[in-house]
């Protein structure tokens, strides 16, 4: 039988591959082996007959840790036949930082393999133990087998369609549009079933309400810190706020359970702050931006996708007193002045000055407004 493959090299975040018919795969030396004799019509330029299928597609830092798969015309004799489909993607790149993992790994994994029903194997590269420990229950209610570690497969592995890498839309988001079977909604009740999460939806104030509003704020002890996390509780205790302090997890069965239980989060802008995803609905998130310019990266990272998750968001962007860069720098320096001109030096630059090494010290009583703001939100 015939193979046939068409890939897709149009999207801005990943490129991707789909395969039917008779395909072959060679794990340890990355070749998948295909009788379409317009392979090569498929491949131009740097993508040079290979993909690299980690779904941060030109970015060389991510990339330079993922194994490229090639293809190949010559048909070796199958030693392990598959009736289910295969799913290649890598664990490479930027995983291990919680928002790569959603945003490059299981939110793509989900919109690339969900309408399999679980019929399907899941052929990891560049595979982490741990990794695969953390997000263990979303691999299997998303895959009825146990993944295969291909990188160490000398046998060639025989499957009747395949499909090379995710298809990834945007940031820690879905495009409905692209795959209008799903959306964040979908994606988030995905999430509740799978890790049984019991609320739904967060409260909603009424006048009288004795219930007290749960507050999570997630705490950062290496970099972008909050150095008055025990003022902060006092005052949102003031407010009337049932507050939890603690630190992101990877253990996601019991972090997800202590998200779902919350009303509002709040946090520095930075990878624990992916666990909005386990937020109930109507849930006030609040992203705290340390100096810098980062109003880009704080509403692409976090900011549009959590209106995509049906929370309501709310921003509070620091002042130079409230920086630890006050410290170091007078306050007619151009890490004040221009922060722009320091990005244009290049995201090195830029991460050591605003993202590894400054901490944040709220102003606590111009912040009480923005928690203030958010208990009005609770209760529309």
């Amino acid at each position: 039988m015939e193979s046939q493959i068409i890939c897709n090299f149009t999207e801005p975040a990943s490129d991707f591959c789909k395969m039917h018919g008779d395909i072959r795969i060679r794990g340890n030396s990355s070749t998948i082996f295909v009788t379409d004799l317009n392979i090569a019509d498929s491949f131009t330029g740097s993508n040079s007959l290979g993909i690299k299928p980690y779904a941060r597609k030109g970015d060389e830092g991510a990339l330079k840790n993922v194994r490229q798969f090639r293809f190949s015309q010559e048909l070796p004799s199958c030693t392990t036949n598959h009736t289910v489909p295969a799913v290649v993607f890598s664990i490479g790149g930027y995983a291990g930082n919680n928002f790569h993992d959603f945003t490059d790994v299981v939110i793509p994994l989900y919109t690339t393999s969900r309408k399999f029903n679980g019929e399907v194997k899941f052929l990891l590269a560049d595979k982490n133990d741990w990794w695969t420990t953390k997000f263990k229950i979303v691999l299997e209610k998303l895959s009825n087998y146990e993944a295969i570690d291909i990188d160490k497969e000398d046998g060639v592995h025989c499957f009747p369609s395949m499909i090379l890498g995710l298809e990834k839309h945007k940031e820690l988001n879905i495009d409905s549009v692209k795959s209008p079977h799903y959306s964040m909604k979908s994606f988030r009740e995905f999430l509740r079933s799978s890790y049984q999460l019991k609320r739904e939806y967060a409260i909603r104030l009424r006048p009288q309400e004795k219930k007290k509003p749960r507050l999570l704020i997630v705490s950062r002890k290496r970099t972008r810190t909050l150095l008055n996390e025990q003022k902060l509780v006092k005052m949102a205790q003031k407010l009337k706020f049932e507050v939890v302090l603690l630190e992101a997890d990877s253990n996601l069965t019991e972090f997800s359970e202590v998200v779902n239980s919350c009303d509002v989060m709040m946090g520095v802008h930075g990878a624990g702050l992916t666990n909005l995803v386990f937020l109930p609905n109507n849930a006030v998130f609040i992203q705290v931006l340390p100096l810098g310019g980062l109003e880009w990266l704080a509403t692409t990272d976090f900011g549009d996708p959590s209106k995509s998750m049906n929370l309501r968001y709310l921003e509070y962007k620091i002042k130079e007193r409230e920086s630890s860069l006050i410290q170091k720098y007078p306050l007619d320096h151009i890490v004040f002045k221009d922060p722009y001109s320091i990005q244009k030096k290049g995201w090195a630059d830029f991460r050591s000055v605003y993202l590894d090494n400054q901490n944040v010290k709220l102003d606590v009583r111009r912040f009480r407004a923005t928690l203030v703001e958010a208990l009005r939100i609770l209760s529309m």
